[in-house]
C-alpha cells in the first residue's frame, strides 16, 4: 500500500484548518468532517500534562468508528508573515504530524519503547538521549527526567552503576568498539543479580560515533544455573578425595556452607560407621540412632549446630525424620510444626525466627539410606526453592556414593586385616637359637591391606627358620594367598629342606595356584598370585646361616661390633615366574649378631630412592646392643616412609650359640659291637649334664638309632647329643635312604625300633644333608 503521511494544520485557537489523506486513513474522518472542528472534539481523552507544551507526545484519538487510537504526535509552529515564532509572539498555528503504525520509523520507536529489556541511548558525553520503559521503571523516573542528564549524576540517587555501566560506556564512546559483558552485583537480601550488557556505537553516515546504545538483559537465572553447575563440578572434584567417611562428610559441608546454606549438618546412621552391614536391611531411622559426623555454619547461623559425635534420634514429624522415613528431600518453612519441634528438641536453642527454610535430604546410595544432610537458610538468605532442592539432592547423592565407597572399603579392609592377623604368628614359638622381635604395619593407602607375612619356625637340631614374604596385590585375595603360602612354607619346613630346595617347591606351588586361578596358560594368574620370599635357616651349633631369596630384598646383618652390611644373596625370580634356579648362600655369624629381614614396604615409597632408604636402614640398625623391641621401633621411625603405600613387615633375630659344653659328638664305627661302648659314653655325658632321669629313655633311643645306622646305613656314622630346651639325639650316616615308620606283624623279627622311638620321644624325623641323612629324636627334659 502506498504510504501517505498523516498531517493536519491547526490554528492557534485549536481549530482544524487542514486535513491530509493520511489523516483520513488514520482516523476515518474526511477532510470535510474534520476541517472547522476543534481538536478537543477529536480526542478520546485529555492529553497528558506537558504534551502540548512540548509539542510532542502520545495522544488518544477517537476513531470515526468509535474506537480509540493511541498516536505519537509531533507538532511544529507555523510562523506569521513577520517571522515571529517566539513563545511570546504571534504565530499562525501548528502543523501536526502523526506517526502511523505502519510507518517503519514509528515501528522502530514503538519497538524501542516496548522492548522487554532495558535499552538506552547516550551521547558521546554520557548524557541520556533516549530511555525505554524498562529503563525508566528500573530507575524509578521518566524519560523526560532523564533526557539530557549526565549518567554519573543519575547514580547519586539510584544504584545504577553496581553493574559497571559508566566505565564501559566511556570506553565505547572513546574507542568506538562494541563490548559485551556480564556483571554480577548484590541484590535484595544479598542475593546476587546478574546482567548481561551489550554496548555498541551508533554511527552517522560518515562513520563517526554519534551516540552509544546500551541494552541490558536480566541473566540472574542463567547465572544461578551456572553457579549450581559449577558447584556440582567442584563437588565432583572435592568429594571423595579419600576413602574416609568423616573426611567425606567434611567435604560435603565445605561444598554447602556458606554458598548454599547458613548452616548444614551431616548425620550418619550408627551402623554405617561399623564393619557389620547386617543393619542395612532394617528401617533407617526406626531402629538405629544417628551420629553427627560433620557440621558447618556461617555468621549468625552458628547457633543452629550441635557438637560433633552426638548420637540420637530425630523427633517424629521433623524434616530430617521425614526425609529418612520417606526417602526423599523434605523442604519446610518456619511455619511448619516439625521445624519448631526440631529446633526445640535438637539442643541448639535457636529461635524459629532465625530460620527462613529447612531442607533435609537423605543420603542414599545403591538403594540404601546411610543418613541425612540438613541445610538451614537463615538471616537474610532467601528460602530454598525447587532449584535449590534439586542441587542439594544431587550433592547428597554424590556424597552418599562416596560415603558408601568408604564404608565398603573400611569393611573390606577390616576383613582382610582380620584374616591376615589370624594367619600371622601371634606368639612366636619358644626356641633357643635366636632372640626375635617383629613389627607388622598394614598399609594405610586406598589400595587396601597387602600380603606381607613373616614366620619363625623351629627345626630339628635346635635350628630355626626365619621367613619373610610379600604377596603381589592388596585386599582379601592377597591375604588369602598369603595364608596359602604361609601354610606351605611351614609344611615344607617340616620336611627340613634346604632353603633353595624349599623355594623351588614353593615356586611350583605358586605356579599351580596361578594356573588354577588365572587363564589357561597361567600368565594372568601368575601376575595376580606372584610373591617374593626370603627363607633362612640358622644353626646355633655351627653358627651358620643358610638362606635363599625369591625376588626379595637381601637381609641386613649387624655384627656385635656395630658393623652393618647386607648379605650377598642372589635374588632369584619371584615365586610363580619359574625358569631360573634359586641359589643358596651360607655365612658364619658370631654370637650376638642381629639379622634383619623385612619386606620392600620398609624401604620403598612414592618418590623415594631405594639406595638411600637402604643406607638409612643400615644406619638405623647400627646399634646391636639395644633391646630388639627398641631396635624395631628405631628402624621404623628412621626408615619407614611417611606415605606408607604398602604393608611393612620387619623381623629381627639376635643369634645365640650352643657351645661345646652343650653338645657332645661321637664317631661310631660300623660295627654292631661298638654300640655298647657308645651307650656307656652317652650315660656318662648325661650324668655330667645332670640328666640322670632321662638316661634310660636316651639309652634306648641311642641304641636303636645307632644300630639302624650300622645295619642299613653307610659309614661314616656320627652320633650327636644336644642339650637345649629338649635333649636331642642325632645319628648321621652317608646313606640317603630314609627310614619309614611301620607297625611290625606278630611274627616279624624286626621293624619295631622306630615305633619304639616315636613312642618314647616327643617327636622324631629325618633330614637330608649334603653327605647323606640325619635321623633325630627330641626328648623333653624334666625342667622344660
Amino acid at each position: 500500500m502506498e504510504y501517505a503521511p498523516a498531517v493536519a494544520t491547526v490554528d492557534r485557537h485549536g481549530g482544524v484548518t487542514g486535513w491530509s489523506e493520511g489523516a483520513r486513513r488514520l482516523t476515518g474522518y474526511t477532510a470535510g468532517e474534520a476541517v472547522g472542528r476543534q481538536v478537543r472534539d477529536l480526542l478520546a481523552e485529555a492529553p497528558a500534562p506537558g504534551v502540548l507544551a512540548a509539542l510532542s507526545g502520545v495522544v488518544v484519538i477517537r476513531h470515526r468508528n468509535g474506537t480509540a487510537v493511541a498516536l505519537p504526535l509531533r507538532a511544529c509552529r507555523l510562523l506569521t508573515a513577520d517571522g515571529d515564532g517566539g513563545d511570546g509572539g504571534e504565530h499562525a498555528g501548528y502543523v501536526v504530524t502523526a506517526e502511523q503504525p505502519d510507518d517503519p520509523s514509528a515501528l522502530r520507536g514503538l519497538a524501542f519503547q516496548q522492548a522487554p529489556v532495558s535499552m538506552s541511548v547516550f551521547d558521546d558525553r554520557q548524557r541520556f538521549l533516549l530511555a525505554n520503559t524498562v529503563t525508566c521503571r528500573t530507575m524509578d523516573t521518566t524519560e523526560e527526567a532523564l533526557r539530557g542528564r549526565y549518567l554519573p549524576d543519575t547514580m547519586r540517587d539510584v544504584p545504577t552503576d553496581r553493574f559497571g555501566i559508566a566505565r564501559q560506556l566511556r570506553e565505547v564512546a572513546e574507542t568506538g568498539r562494541a563490548v559485551s559483558f556480564e556483571s554480577v552485583a548484590g541484590g535484595p537480601a544479598d542475593r546476587p543479580e546478574a546482567r548481561t550488557i551489550e554496548m555498541w556505537p551508533v554511527r552517522d553516515a560518515s562513520g563517526g560515533v554519534r551516540a552509544v546504545a546500551v541494552a541490558a538483559f536480566d541473566s540472574t537465572a542463567q547465572h544461578r544455573a551456572r553457579v549450581r553447575l559449577s558447584a556440582l563440578n567442584e563437588a565432583a572434584r572435592t568429594l571423595g578425595t579419600t576413602l574416609d567417611v568423616g573426611r567425606t562428610a567434611d567435604e560435603l559441608i565445605d561444598a554447602l556452607v556458606p554458598r548454599f546454606a547458613g548452616a548444614a549438618v551431616v548425620d550418619l546412621l550408627d551402623w554405617v560407621l561399623g564393619v557389620d552391614d547386617r543393619a542395612e536391611r532394617t528401617a533407617p531411622e526406626r531402629e538405629h540412632p544417628l551420629r553427627r559426623m560433620a557440621h558447618g555454619a556461617a555468621g549468625s547461623a552458628a547457633g543452629l549446630i550441635v557438637p560433633l559425635g552426638r548420637s540420637g534420634h530425630y523427633p517424629p514429624g521433623t524434616p530430617p525424620a521425614r526425609a529418612l522415613r520417606e526417602g526423599r528431600a523434605v523442604l519446610a518453612g518456619p511455619g511448619d510444626p516439625g521445624v519448631g519441634r526440631w529446633l526445640r528438641e535438637s539442643g541448639t536453642g535457636a529461635p524459629p525466627d532465625r530460620v527462613r527454610s529447612v531442607l533435609a535430604v537423605p543420603l542414599r546410595a545403591r538403594g540404601t539410606i546411610l543418613g541425612v544432610v540438613v541445610l538451614v537458610a537463615g538471616g537474610p538468605q532467601d528460602p530454598y526453592d525447587q532449584d535449590d532442592t534439586a542441587l542439594a539432592e544431587e550433592l547428597a547423592s554424590r556424597a552418599a556414593v562416596c560415603v558408601d565407597n568408604a564404608r565398603r572399603f573400611a569393611r573390606e579392609r577390616a576383613t582382610a586385616l582380620a584374616l591376615q592377623h589370624s594367619l600371622l604368628p601371634r606368639g612366636l614359638p619358644g626356641q633357643a637359637a635366636v632372640e626375635v622381635a617383629h613389627r607388622y604395619l598394614p598399609s594405610v593407602s586406598a589400595a587396601g591391606i597387602g600380603g606381607d607375612w613373616f614366620d619363625v619356625i623351629p627345626l630339628s637340631g635346635s635350628r630355626v627358620a626365619l621367613v619373610v614374604g610379600d604377596v603381589v596385590g592388596h585386599g582379601i585375595p592377597s591375604s588369602a594367598t598369603m595364608g596359602r603360602l604361609c601354610t606351605a612354607v611351614r609344611t615344607l619346613a617340616d620336611v627340613d629342606l634346604p632353603p633353595d630346595e624349599l623355594l623351588t617347591h614353593l615356586d611350583d606351588l605358586v605356579t599351580h595356584l596361578a594356573a588354577s586361578d588365572g587363564s589357561e596358560d597361567g600368565v594372568e594368574g601368575v601376575a595376580e598370585t606372584g610373591a617374593t620370599c626370603l627363607y633362612a635357616v640358622y644353626d646355633p651349633v655351627s653358627r651358620r646361616l643358610a638362606l635363599a631369596a625369591a625376588g626379595h630384598p637381601p637381609p641386613a646383618v649387624v655384627l656385635p661390633d656395630g658393623t652393618c652390611r647386607f648379605l650377598p644373596v642372589t635374588a632369584g625370580p619371584p615365586l610363580g615366574v619359574g625358569g631360573q634356579p634359586f641359589e643358596a648362600a651360607e655365612v658364619e655369624l658370631p654370637e650376638g649378631s642381629v639379622v634383619a629381614l623385612y619386606t620392600d614396604g620398609l624401604i620403598e615409597g612414592r618418590d623415594r630412592d631405594p639406595a638411600g632408604a637402604a643406607e638409612a636402614l643400615r644406619r638405623a640398625l647400627s646399634a646391636p646392643e639395644e633391646p630388639l623391641d627398641a631396635l624395631c621401633d628405631r628402624v621404623l621411625e628412621r626408615v619407614m616412609p611417611k606415605e606408607r603405600v604398602d604393608d611393612v613387615a620387619l623381623l629381627l633375630a639376635r643369634t645365640r650359640a650352643l657351645g661345646p659344653d652343650r653338645v657332645a659328638t661321637w664317631d661310631v664305627p660300623a660295627d654292631p659291637a661298638s654300640v655298647a661302648g657308645i651307650r656307656s659314653s652317652v650315660i656318662e655325658r648325661l650324668g655330667r649334664w645332670g640328666l640322670e632321669e632321662e638316661a634310660f629313655v636316651t639309652e634306648l633311643v641311642v641304641s636303636e638309632l645307632v644300630t639302624n645306622a650300622i645295619r642299613y646305613g653307610e659309614p661314616p656314622i656320627q652320633l650327636r647329643l644336644i642339650r637345649d630346651r629338649a635333649l636331642i639325639c642325632e645319628v648321621s650316616d652317608a646313606s640317603s635312604t630314609s627310614p619309614h615308620l611301620r607297625r611290625a606283624q606278630a611274627l616279624d623279627e624286626g621293624g619295631r625300633g622306630l615305633l619304639l622311638v616315636a613312642q618314647l620321644t616327643r617327636r622324631w624325623g629325618s633330614r637330608q644333608t649334603a653327605d647323606g641323612k640325619t635321623i633325630w629324636a627330641e626328648q623333653p627334659l624334666a625342667d622344660d
